[in-house]
């Protein structure tokens, strides 16, 4: 998708969203939403190329690195077909699995200058014995048979969990990541992103984690969608077109005042129900 008013004189930066296969959807009408952080629509209308390339996968139990591979080739293809395209201003982001694999990427890959991951997987071994709590199902299932595409259980190979787990490859991070979780999800358990949070704060990389409070795999929220949608733009603005940041970028927001402020709104919901 090209930017709106596109100038074929101009560069512009681009972002690339993933998720498995999307290539079926090429001519779909995507309508623009405030409340969706990955509108396609938003970004380009925001000056942006907005790329979707498919992820295809072997049989060799590297679902992160053949992510890399394709992303990589068809992204470069992409500066090779398109000269307006600023191959330093690049964005990569995805939700969920493609969170997960645009996590794994920020260990591996110099061709993206920021990340979004929403929800992803971190650590493969403490995935793998954790729980899909939305339907009650062990994560083992999902990694040996389904979209995990690893076939055995992490002791049957343990050097495949390891190199495709994006924390145990996060000192190659060069790029400001932004993620997120509901601190209630029931399908990526959210201390996958503390884990990463924390090893990523300790090797003094940057990383911004965001956490909505009650909310499960997607944000169901109206006012947290926005919340988020806006909080993902900005920080696209400030990496790939140099805009002054907001202090929730720079300084972050301390959990003692987060406390504060949650303490502060339960008393006046209490004073307004004539507690």
């Amino acid at each position: 998708m090209y930017p709106a008013d596109f100038q074929p004189h101009r560069k512009y930066p681009l972002v690339t969203y993933i998720y498995e296969r999307l290539s079926d959807g090429l001519h779909n009408y995507v309508q623009p939403s405030e409340t969706s952080a990955y509108n396609q629509r938003h970004l380009s209308q925001a000056g942006y190329f907005v790329f979707m390339p498919d992820i295809v996968y072997d049989k060799t139990r590297n679902p992160g690195l053949n992510a890399v591979t394709c992303i990589e080739t068809a992204l470069k293809a992409a500066f090779e077909m398109e000269a307006a395209i600023n191959p330093d201003k690049c964005a990569l982001m995805g939700h969920s699995w493609g969170g997960y694999q645009s996590a794994f990427l920020a260990t591996q890959s110099d061709m993206f200058a920021a990340y979004v991951a929403g929800a992803p997987l971190t650590e493969l071994f403490s995935m793998y014995n954790s729980y899909y709590w939305n339907s009650g199902t062990p994560d083992s299932v999902i990694f040996e048979n389904g979209q995990g595409r690893m076939e055995v259980p992490w002791w049957e190979d343990p050097d495949a969990y390891f190199r495709n787990s994006p924390a145990h490859h996060a000192q190659n991070i060069s790029a400001p990541i932004l993620m997120t979780f509901g601190d209630n999800d029931g399908a990526v358990d959210w201390h996958q992103g503390q884990q990463f949070y924390s090893t990523l704060r300790r090797m003094g990389k940057e990383i911004i984690m965001l956490v909505y409070p009650g909310e499960n795999h997607g944000l169901a929220v109206p006012a947290n969608r926005i919340d988020y949608a806006l909080r993902v733009r900005h920080f696209l603005d400030v990496y790939l077109k140099g805009k002054k940041p907001e202090s929730w970028v720079t300084s972050g927001v301390p959990f003692i005042k987060l406390e504060e402020e949650r303490n502060r709104r339960a008393e006046e919901d209490r004073k307004s129900d004539g507690g």
